[in-house]
């Protein structure tokens, strides 16, 4: 009979095995939310690049803003154009890389989010102090990385409610099977004792007085005619 650790490793092995094949076998709606995904990829990096190249034909230097502002305009241009032209790409590669990958989709959604918030304030003040064609250029791709972003979180969204049905689909089979491969108590053992369980019966001792009042069998006795002499 196989061991319950035997049949344990079974159940789970059969399980893993499963689930790879569901894994590298994708159904039809998988390979269509991928091809949704690498369409918005494709227009996020379109918008990045645009963006970068939107930033560096600016003058900031002739804004018609104080120098503080100036100043922080051009940090700020440097922090968006190297998060367009490094991190950026990078991360659109990793999700292209692994679709199904929450990590990745993860880190790349993060990074929008602070990409947006820095574009934003940026190109607000471009269109308050720069030129009416600076902001319009950066405006409408601010407007294209915005939908990326919103696309790019319902798709997480939605890929991390399915993977938790999928994780708990698991867990129900690996209990069940757990519990089927559990091997059956053994049986109790009966012990017949045939032996003659019935006491002996106690001697008795006799009681003293009867004991003193028996002759001694070792010595002999006179009658008292014996004794007399013969006159």
């Amino acid at each position: 009979m196989r061991s319950f650790a035997t049949l344990t490793l079974l159940a789970l092995t059969a399980i893993a095995t499963s689930a790879q094949t569901q894994s590298t076998a994708p159904t039809q709606s998988v390979a269509a939310d991928n091809s949704a995904l690498f369409s918005n990829l494709d227009r996020l990096q379109s918008a990045a690049s645009q963006a970068n190249a939107d930033i560096a034909r600016m003058h900031i230097d002739k804004w018609k803003a104080d120098n503080e502002t100036k100043q922080e305009s051009q940090t700020n241009a440097g922090s968006l154009q190297r998060n367009l032209t490094s991190a950026l790409p990078v991360l659109i590669s990793a999700v292209r890389t692994a679709p199904q990958d929450l990590t990745a989709g993860f880190k790349l959604y993060r990074n929008l989010n602070a990409l947006y918030d820095v574009l934003t304030s940026f190109t607000e003040t471009a269109g308050a102090f720069g030129p009416k064609s600076d902001y319009d250029a950066l405006a409408q791709q601010l407007n294209t990385i915005d939908t990326a972003r919103r696309e790019l979180g319902d798709r997480l969204e939605s890929q991390t409610a399915q993977t938790q049905v999928e994780l708990n689909q698991l867990r129900a089979q690996v209990r069940t099977l757990q519990q089927a491969a559990v091997p059956p108590p053994p049986p109790k053992k009966v012990v017949v004792d045939n032996a003659d369980t019935g006491k002996k019966p106690a001697h008795k001792k006799k009681p003293a007085a009867d004991a003193a009042s028996e002759p001694n069998s070792g010595s002999s006795t006179s009658s008292p005619a014996a004794t007399t002499k013969a006159q």
